[in-house]
């Protein structure tokens, strides 16, 4: 069954409500012996629908459009940060505070155990109730949070632990307030800061990768993106709102980002695409979960014989080439060849 299912996700939906509707009708004997009377197979009219439903999720999730991944990134059941550190996670000790003014609920992380080593984790959190998204501030940091996982960055530099990132952020707090606490120079504090790490970096963009409030704490030697999520400069609303001043042509500015993982990959933005379960990594997330858990553990083990030098170095030339672009210089009439033969 889907629950809060998005506008392309209703027909599915339909079949779902039918598939239970006839299950319902399967316990129930007498209703059973009726359909029988009318030659009817209860049992194999279950079966047709769930092949036919099988089959039109694989169609529908296969062929999603740059918003419709949008929507997937922000569906309300995705998994969030915390859940995948309880997943994966051993011994997951929450730590406060950026020990300069304040705890900003928005970035989560601690000292855990991640496949027997010790590691430290941090990520967006977003959260799923009214209450919760307001303390959380809808997964959009401010100064504090910035500091607080840098200030958990340079714990895990000195302890020698590495550090696994979640992301999934629709872009950092963007009101006078977070202007006043100087968001855009911690954001670049945490761009330099990280570069210059000397433990191995992992990266996972679990849902929205948006903006300087993604890149932020997504300094990392490997980036792995989830199926369904994003990547991007900025978030579909804020574009549209620039190119047209129309926030309604949010979908139309999603075609143009190119933000979908398989853009991400095909950009070099990030090492690896995970695929999620047929219908997003809310369907499954213990299945999805372990697949983050091996990339992750894949991730580590690529890194474990890296030097500091070489560390620092990768992450420093894989940043600077964001958003290279190459030039052609296409001929001048003055460098035109003459098709004319000459005489004699």
């Amino acid at each position: 069954m889907i629950s809060n299912p998005l506008d392309f996700e209703k027909p599915i939906a339909e079949l779902d409500d039918l598939i239970e509707e006839l299950k319902r009708v399967s316990r129930d004997p007498q209703e059973r012996l009726e359909g029988k009377a009318n030659g009817i197979d209860i049992d194999a009219e279950i079966a047709r629908f769930e092949a036919a439903r099988e089959q039109m999720a694989k169609q529908v999730y296969s062929t999603l459009s740059p918003w419709n991944e949008v929507q997937m990134a922000r569906h309300p059941d995705r998994p969030y940060t915390l859940d995948y550190i309880g997943m994966i996670c051993d011994d997951f000790l929450e730590l406060h505070g950026d020990r300069t003014n304040a705890d900003d609920p928005a970035i989560v992380g601690g000292i855990a155990r991640f496949n027997g080593q010790q590691v430290v984790v941090m990520g967006h959190q977003k959260a799923r109730d009214l209450k919760g998204r307001q303390l959380r501030n809808f997964g959009s940091a401010r100064p504090a949070g910035f500091r607080k996982a840098m200030r958990l960055m340079k714990l895990a530099e000195k302890f020698n632990r590495p550090i696994i990132v979640f992301v999934d952020t629709p872009a950092a707090e963007a009101n006078l307030m977070a202007e006043e606490e100087g968001i855009s120079l911690t954001i670049a504090v945490c761009l330099r800061e990280m570069v210059g790490l000397t433990v191995p970096i992992v990266v996972s963009v679990i849902g929205e990768g948006g903006s300087g409030g993604a890149l932020g704490i997504a300094v990392g030697d490997r980036v792995i993106m989830l199926e369904h999520s994003v990547y991007s400069v900025i978030p579909p609303e804020g574009c549209a709102a620039i190119l047209w001043n129309d926030r309604t042509r949010a979908a139309d500015a999603a075609g143009a980002l190119k933000l979908t993982a398989k853009h991400a990959l095909e950009f070099g933005l990030v090492d690896e695409v995970l695929p999620e379960p047929v219908g997003g990594a809310h369907r499954d997330p213990v299945a999805t979960a372990a697949a983050l858990k091996e990339a992750i553990v894949r991730g580590l083990d690529a890194l474990a014989g890296k030097t500091a030098q070489e560390l620092t170095d990768g992450r420093y030339d894989r940043f600077r080439n964001m958003g290279r672009w190459e030039e052609e210089t296409l001929p001048g009439p003055e460098s035109d060849e003459s098709t004319e033969q000459p005489e004699g």
